[in-house]
């Protein structure tokens, strides 16, 4: 598996992970070209995924770049397994699983010796302290999510997909060998969109981050490039 000892000593770019939330694989081409030399790393998830973005990411993998399939896997043991030895097989670099521990301990012996990162979802980053208790949970967001983040160690998984204000305290729970992505990046000045615990790009590497998840800020941008180019030098700056 990949691990975040070896990620960390990747330049800026390849921490970097472009989230293509289009409607279709058109716009999702254009926003590719846009940011190529820029970036190397894209997030398709439901949106693209159930528009052709499974054959759209089989063919950017298929070229070196790397893929992070943000399908947040959730079911009985069999089926989260056959999932998971089909994704191996379309060269993806990461892949979401609903941090369940049965389902993360069948999702990490279906990837055992691939390459393929296993991530645990821990609490989403538009859900607040209401929103969990509302889901019938007994732990406010941050408990949740580090013991959420202990289970996922004790699992076996690649690492954890928590908020970056987590990560800080996520980071001690899972030592330096882990991933720690974190979505809800929001650059300085920039709409906080339906993401309710944000972060700016540099904040998020000084508290552990080894990957940023960045979508609207940079795909909705006017300028693509040069919205990519300003969150690195952000994230250079911490």
């Amino acid at each position: 598996m990949i691990h975040a000892t070896t990620m960390q000593a990747q330049t800026m770019r390849d921490r970097l992970i472009v989230g293509l939330d289009v409607p279709t694989v058109k716009e999702a081409e254009e926003a590719v070209r846009a940011l190529d030399g820029v970036v190397s790393f894209y997030k398709i998830g439901y949106q693209l995924a159930f528009a052709g973005g499974l054959d759209f990411a089989r063919e950017l993998a298929s070229g070196g770049t790397k893929i992070f399939l943000d399908m947040k896997l959730l079911d009985i043991d069999h089926t989260v397994a056959k999932g998971v030895e089909n994704i191996v097989r379309m060269g993806m670099t990461m892949l979401t699983i609903h941090a369940y521990p049965k389902a993360m301990r069948a999702a990490v012996e279906a990837a055992k010796g691939s390459d393929l990162c296993l991530l645990a979802v821990s609490v989403l980053t538009s859900m607040d302290e209401q929103d969990v208790i509302d889901a019938g949970y007994e732990y406010d967001p941050h408990t949740l999510v580090l013991r959420r983040a202990e289970q996922a160690l004790h699992a076996g998984m690649g690492g954890v997909v928590c908020s970056a204000e987590e990560a800080e305290a996520v980071r001690r729970i899972v030592g330096p060998d882990l991933a720690v992505v974190t979505p809800g990046i929001r650059p300085k000045g920039s709409d906080h969109g339906d993401q309710k615990r944000v972060v700016t790009p540099a904040q998020a590497i000084r508290n552990g981050s080894s990957h940023l998840v960045v979508g609207r800020p940079i795909v909705a941008a006017s300028d693509r490039r040069a919205a990519a180019e300003a969150i690195l030098e952000e994230m250079r700056s911490a």
